[in-house]
């Protein structure tokens, strides 16, 4: 475990409450640099934040969650979630009773506002299970709207296979390399051609792309920690500022600026 991180556990407590007169549990808290060991329980969750950057790992998939997108977890699969500087953490927990026509699998997914704003209507609610009508019909429409969310593609699959592992964890120990394929198939004692159908094989994406993906996700994250887009897009390899932010427009539709004045945005409604 990193040193850096103090361990939590406050919230999950929540996850192993299974009781089917208590559909949701809602819970919320300013969380600073801490993880949550790999676990699972009985109640799937939701994730989200209105301010900070929270890393989550699912089996061989990572997450950069920002105050932009939700994080669905299944009930029963096992997930470590690290939470950055200063997080304001909001949890939406679900009975197994209750999980019918949720999706199966985990994945991030923009959150519309429409759900921010009943999970904290939810969280409002207390913990405590005792439930009016009023409350549960908001809950059963929380579940509907649950039951429409849709993956977003801000994630980086990661592999059990020992020889991509090494290359996985060189490439994400310096994030500003340049160095081809050919290195480090060579540091890895394999051909080029053997490394880059490893890629394909075991992460679904070729060498290049996986590479954007994983700067695409730091990226973010150092958004979400306030720091500048020149200083981003050095300490990413990228010779000038607007490399990166051709880059990160490529794959996300909007520049870092705009990013950043729509997590903004978003924040600022919520305080509203």
């Amino acid at each position: 475990m990193n040193s850096q991180y103090r361990t939590y556990r406050v919230a999950t407590d929540f996850g192993y409450q299974v009781d089917s007169l208590i559909p949701v549990i809602g819970y919320t808290e300013t969380v600073n640099n801490e993880m949550c060991i790999s676990h699972s329980h009985p109640r799937a969750q939701l994730i989200y934040a209105t301010r900070g950057v929270m890393n989550v790992v699912v089996g061989n998939n990572i997450w950069v969650v920002n105050p932009l997108q939700g994080l669905w977890i299944p009930s029963g699969v096992e997930h470590q979630v690290t939470f950055q500087k200063d997080v304001n953490y909001y949890s939406v927990f679900i009975d197994p009773s209750a999980i019918g026509g949720l999706p199966e699998k985990s994945f991030s997914f923009d959150i519309p506002m429409f759900l921010k704003q009943l999970v904290f209507k939810i969280i409002s609610f207390g913990t405590s299970g005792n439930l009016t009508e009023s409350q549960l019909r908001i809950i059963y429409v929380f579940l509907d709207e649950l039951a429409l969310i849709v993956p977003s593609a801000t994630f980086l699959p990661t592999t059990n296979d020992e020889r991509l592992q090494k290359v996985v964890e060189l490439l994400m120990s310096d994030v500003s390399s340049k160095q081809t394929i050919d290195y480090y198939a060579e540091l890895s004692f394999m051909s080029s051609r053997t490394l880059s159908r490893l890629f394909i094989k075991e992460l679904g994406m070729n060498f290049s792309d996986w590479r954007t993906r994983m700067k695409l996700l730091e990226a973010i994250k150092r958004l979400g920690e306030k720091q500048s887009i020149k200083e981003i897009a050095l300490d990413l390899g990228y010779e000038t500022a607007s490399a990166f932010i051709y880059m990160f427009k490529k794959h996300l539709g909007k520049t870092p600026s705009n990013y950043i004045l729509e997590d903004e945005n978003e924040s600022d409604k919520m305080i509203a």
